[in-house]
């Protein structure tokens, strides 16, 4: 999935050398950043749900182990943090 995500990114940066007039190539590269952090807002959400759903019935130090991080890191993501 992140092969496809990189080649998504990849073919939008490179489509800004296809326009001539920078103020346009910035605009539209904003319209990308925009784009992207929308995405990255989205995901943070959802890695905050994922938190959430594994908690149940564990502990944060448990939810932290299976996601790799601290417990109270676990806990700072479910969170929205």
């Amino acid at each position: 999935m992140t092969d496809a995500l990189d080649t998504a990114i990849d073919k939008a940066v490179n489509s800004l050398a296809n326009i001539d007039d920078p103020v346009e190539r910035y605009h539209a590269s904003r319209r990308i950043r925009v784009q992207l952090d929308t995405g990255s807002s989205a995901l943070k959400e959802a890695q905050a749900r994922i938190a959430a759903e594994l908690k149940t019935g564990r502990s944060w130090r448990e939810v932290g182990i299976l996601m790799g991080v601290s417990g109270s890191r676990a806990e700072q993501i479910s969170n929205g943090k």
